[in-house]
């Protein structure tokens, strides 16, 4: 075993949330020191908790339909690193949605498993939560006005607001969404792969 899949044994066998999650920890992360494209995202859903796969709901099709990437080459872990900001699912919260990521998850690993992606040319941060984390006050305004500023965290990040079904209103009142976002991050996301 190299030292990276240590590192990754380690993060699976991570109990550190194990009081306050619902079901349990289950941390997810897909990543391989190899990989050219990074998607930080907020936390597991309960379909990934239960399957162990990241993005695999209505959420994940869209984001790939977005990125304009098949299952097979999502998946491909020395192409894409998939890391969100808290990696247990964190249950429900009292609106119906899910609870933000843990928080002691991305100050303990993050800075872990990042050094070791020296090869990602281009860091998806999906939410507020991913977009907190890694911009700090440029993520002031939260995800709407951050989205519309994507070119400002160009060429190391492209911001995307959470691709669940919410954010269908939101596409319809911002086309540019579409007209102009989404052609760049296939683009780039393309570029980034090769």
């Amino acid at each position: 075993m190299g030292d990276f899949d240590v590192l990754l044994a380690e993060i699976r066998a991570c109990r550190i949330c194990a009081e306050f999650v619902p079901l349990g920890p289950r941390p997810i992360v897909r990543a391989n020191p190899a990989a050219r494209l990074l998607i930080v995202g907020q936390a597991p859903g309960t379909k990934a908790h239960e399957s162990g796969t990241p993005w695999n709901d209505a959420s994940g099709r869209r984001l790939r339909d977005w990125l304009g990437l098949s299952d097979e080459i999502f998946y491909d872990t020395g192409k894409v690193a998939i890391m969100p900001a808290g990696f247990c699912y964190p249950g429900r919260d009292s609106k119906g949605g899910d609870k933000p990521p843990r928080p002691e998850c991305a100050p303990l690993w993050h800075p872990k498993v990042l050094p070791y992606l020296t090869k990602v040319t281009l860091t998806l941060l999906v939410g507020g939560y991913a977009q907190k984390l890694f911009l700090g006050d440029r993520a002031a305004g939260g995800v709407s006005a951050t989205v519309e500023r994507w070119r400002d965290c160009l060429p190391e990040f492209i911001t995307l607001p959470h691709p669940s079904w919410r954010t269908l209103g939101w596409e319809k009142k911002n086309p540019w969404f579409a007209a102009e976002l989404l052609p760049e991050l296939r683009t780039r996301t393309r570029h980034s792969l090769l």
